[in-house]
């Protein structure tokens, strides 16, 4: 990899990602639309020489085409990724996510541009019956549109590697905390407390088990994989890796070790039920067998990864009054 181009450079994974490789010598191109992006963000990157920032939108095809020229590797990172509300706005997931990967593959086809990492979800396996849930587990019915549109981006990507020689890496997230969080239940439950810290309200009944994934490991994953493979020249067309720790947790843990580091004992309202939203899956745990075979290994559990964000927040209160 010589030059990157990352869609959704300005995000909280795109712009972690930015650094990352800017520290390792590379040479990135950013490219986003800031309709959730954060400029700060991207604060250091715009000092550094290797960094071009152009902002843009992944539905202006001519525009992506111009802005990738050059590039010999793209992490498409752009998304919608408001699963609550997708009912509220179904176009939005077809539009920023679904058809924005056909034309982020379009330009790299104009370009000449052959490989791809492509940030999925764990939610393209809806309510999955295998547990923990590996790479080849059978789709069942989706449950969210934002799943649904990152299946269909993904088939995409599948079908372009097939059909026109490209090699792609799809890495199936389950949900990342850390430095740079703009939305979740960490950020959700900490801006509650800040209002009103006797009371919290919980979506669903706090017996949701879900996994999470610091940023950090994140990125670690997707590096340690694509410049493995890519350094080894090992051919191939799309290779998919669950990311993920390999533990769970329920909201109702969570819940304690934020009020622990507040120092505070809320009462919980429960909405009720076994998910808080229509398309929340009560029970998320990949297996991630595959990605540690490959050498790579998280380095912190899920509630260390929930109270660096906390503290992050903490830290970082001009994120909660944009939101």
């Amino acid at each position: 990899m010589n030059q990157i181009f990352i869609t959704g450079a300005a995000g909280f994974i795109g712009s972690s990602l930015v650094d990352r490789l800017l520290g390792d010598g590379k040479t990135v191109v950013g490219w986003d639309n800031f309709s959730t992006g954060q400029r700060p963000f991207l604060t250091g990157a715009l000092k550094n020489p290797s960094f071009k920032l152009v902002e843009g939108d992944n539905l202006d095809l001519p525009a992506l085409t111009r802005a990738m020229k050059g590039c010999d590797f793209v992490f498409h990172l752009a998304a919608n990724a408001d699963v609550r509300f997708g009912t509220d706005h179904p176009d939005r997931d077809l539009q920023q996510n679904t058809i924005a990967t056909y034309n982020v593959l379009e330009a790299m086809r104009a370009n000449g541009i052959k490989r791809l990492g492509f940030s999925s979800t764990g939610s393209t396996y809806g309510e999955s019956a295998v547990i923990p849930t590996p790479e080849d587990a059978p789709f069942p019915i989706q449950t969210s549109l934002y799943g649904a549109s990152k299946v269909a981006g993904e088939c995409l990507i599948q079908a372009y590697c097939e059909g026109f020689g490209f090699e792609g890496y799809i890495f199936r997230f389950v949900s990342i905390l850390g430095e740079r969080y703009t939305h979740g239940h960490v950020f959700d439950f900490y801006k509650q407390l800040l209002g009103h810290p006797d009371h919290l309200r919980v979506l669903g009944d706090g017996s949701q088990r879900k996994s999470y994934l610091y940023i950090q490991d994140c990125l670690s994953a997707m590096l340690h994989v694509t410049t493995k493979n890519l350094a080894a020249k090992a051919k191939h067309r799309v290779e998919i890796f669950n990311l993920g720790t390999a533990e769970f947790c329920q909201v109702n843990d969570s819940i304690g070790w934020i009020c622990e580091a507040l120092a505070i004992n809320p009462r919980r309202d429960y909405t009720g039920g076994n998910r808080g939203w229509i398309g929340d899956n009560p029970f998320i745990f990949l297996d991630t067998k595959k990605i540690r075979s490959t050498g790579w290994a998280s380095q912190l559990t899920i509630r260390e990864g929930i109270l660096r964000t906390l503290t992050w927040l903490q830290a970082n209160p001009w994120v909660l009054e944009n939101r």
